[in-house]
Formats: structure tokens, C-alpha cells, sequence
């Protein structure tokens, strides 16, 4: 057999890596103080002085393109002109019963025990507590 000759090795031309421009941290903001710091505190819902709440159902689901609420009235009864205060987690307001339905048709009063559609204006959860506001 014949051997072969080594040649000279051929070289490839080696590709340069690209420099990537490293962003600095921006500088840093001055430390806040103690008192910018703080939250500012929840505001009370102004509930009429000698007034008081009696509880009256919970909420048990939430339709949000039509700000509709489901409540199982669990004690006494709720009609429209009503002013109800809705307590949760994460929901606090206060508002008056525009518009109640019971089996998709309107009614102005519902009595203990009925599960209701209502019209909310702010989103609720469920297990949400709905008062009634007895002046």
C-alpha cells in the first residue's frame, strides 16, 4: 500500500464573534421616605348615622359582560330601591337595587330563599355578603 503524503492542512478562515453592547443599569432612584412609603388608608363607606346593616344574601356567581351578580337570599327579602352595601375579599361598595330578576323576568320584590339575578355596578366574587342598609 502506498502511504500519502501529509500536506499542509487547509485553514478555514475563523468568523469573529460580534460584540453585543451590554445596557448598564439605569441609575438608581432616590430611597423613598418613610411617608411616601405608606398606602393611603381605606376610606369608610358612609353609611347613614342611626342607620344599620342586616345581612340578606350571598353572592354565588358573577356574569361580568353584563355586571350581573347571583344572589341566594339567605335572610329577609330585597326589592328594587333598596340600598345595599356588597362586602367581600376585594369588593366594598355601597349602591342602590336598580333592577332584580328572578327566572329571567323582572320583579320588584324577592322573598327569603329565592336565588336572584341582580345588576351590580363594580365586580364581585363569589361568597361575597350582601347587607341591606335599614334606616
Amino acid at each position: 500500500m502506498k502511504k500519502k503524503k501529509a500536506g499542509k492542512a487547509v485553514k478555514k478562515p475563523v468568523k469573529k464573534a460580534k460584540k453585543i453592547a451590554v445596557k448598564k443599569p439605569a441609575a438608581k432612584a432616590k430611597k423613598k421616605t418613610a411617608a411616601a412609603k405608606k398606602q393611603p388608608a381605606k376610606k369608610a363607606l358612609s353609611i347613614p348615622s342611626g342607620a344599620s346593616l342586616e345581612e340578606v344574601g350571598i353572592i354565588t356567581h358573577y356574569f361580568p359582560k353584563v355586571y350581573a351578580a347571583v344572589v341566594k337570599l339567605t335572610k329577609g327579602s330585597l326589592s328594587v330601591g333598596d340600598k345595599i352595601v356588597i362586602k367581600g375579599h376585594t369588593s366594598d361598595f355601597k349602591e342602590k337595587v336598580e333592577s332584580i330578576q328572578l327566572d329571567h323576568a323582572p320583579i320588584q320584590k324577592a322573598e327569603q330563599g329565592a336565588e336572584i339575578g341582580l345588576k351590580v355596578k363594580s365586580k364581585v366574587r363569589e361568597h361575597d355578603v350582601v347587607y341591606k342598609i335599614l334606616t
